[in-house]
């Protein structure tokens, strides 16, 4: 298949052998690490300047941003990161139960959790009419100050934006329900 190089794990640098290790063992393929070996300064700016220091750093504690991660990647079908996603929520703490309710009857959140998912639901790709609605605003500014909104937005559009490059270039493997499986292109098809 054409498309972007990648690198299998004997070919990595030894700098990234121990990021493919762990990637695989999580979601079961490291197409991000292989892909991203060819120009190893992005890999090192998603790692460390968006996830150290913005994700798992920042303002706003990072159990919210694990919930909207899990939020937008069930909502996107993107299998890989479902998996991974699902994992780092539980490590935030949050139980099966709640997990399950992400995309339900979300009354077992926190008000200021069901706020993050409600923000997450607005920077969904699949919501084009995404927006923060004043009352929404009001509900976030209950827990978190402008800066922390900022943020957590920041992460959520970052998280989008990475979800839609792995799509672009089938590095993510999707679920069924995935929105985002290509169709075959007119052009191609008339080919045949």
């Amino acid at each position: 298949m054409a498309g972007i190089r990648r690198y299998g794990r004997n070919e990595l640098p030894e700098n990234l052998i121990d990021t493919w290790d762990w990637l695989q063992a999580l979601t079961g393929q490291a197409a991000y690490v292989e892909a991203f070996a060819g120009a190893p300064e992005l890999l090192d700016f998603t790692m460390k300047d968006f996830y150290e220091k913005i994700f798992f750093g920042g303002r706003v504690e990072p159990r919210y941003k694990q919930l909207a991660r899990l939020r937008m990647s069930l909502g996107h079908g993107c299998r890989s990161c479902n998996l991974g996603n699902t994992e780092g929520a539980k490590e935030a703490g949050y139980s099966v139960e709640q997990l399950e309710a992400i995309e339900g009857d979300r009354s077992i959140f926190t008000d200021a959790e069901r706020a993050v998912l409600k923000l997450a639901d607005e920077f969904l790709m699949t919501n084009q009419q995404g927006h923060l609605e004043p009352e929404l605003y009001a509900e976030l500014k209950r827990h978190f100050d402008d800066a922390q909104i900022l943020e957590l937005g920041t992460v959520m559009s970052f998280l989008g934006g990475l979800a839609k490059l792995l799509f672009v270039f089938d590095l993510a493997e999707k679920e069924e329900t995935c929105p985002f499986v290509p169709r075959a292109r007119p052009e191609l098809v008339a080919a045949e």
